[in-house]
């Protein structure tokens, strides 16, 4: 099952899938963390708008979102499993 796939009950999840699950979420919360940190410095460095570093900050929530949705979708996979 991938952190995307909606399809709950469709097979078990396994210990290590969860776990591989769990740190693919992980990956991607310090990934958006560190290169929303790193656009913004620069984005000040360079001087540009408020704009151009608000659209930054919305790529950020958005990164953070899917983050969330993974991890959401990794607990489903847990609950699942346990009424199994």
């Amino acid at each position: 099952m991938q952190c995307g796939d909606t399809t709950h009950g469709a097979r078990a999840v396994n210990d290590a899938e969860r776990a591989q699950m769990g740190r693919r979420a992980a990956l991607v919360i310090a990934a958006t963390a560190i290169l929303w940190v790193v656009a913004t410095f620069i984005g000040a460095k360079l001087g540009l708008s408020q704009r151009v570093l608000a659209l930054f900050d919305l790529i950020a929530l958005g990164g953070f979102l899917w983050a969330v949705w993974m991890i959401y979708n990794i607990w489903r996979a847990r609950q699942d499993n346990q009424g199994r």
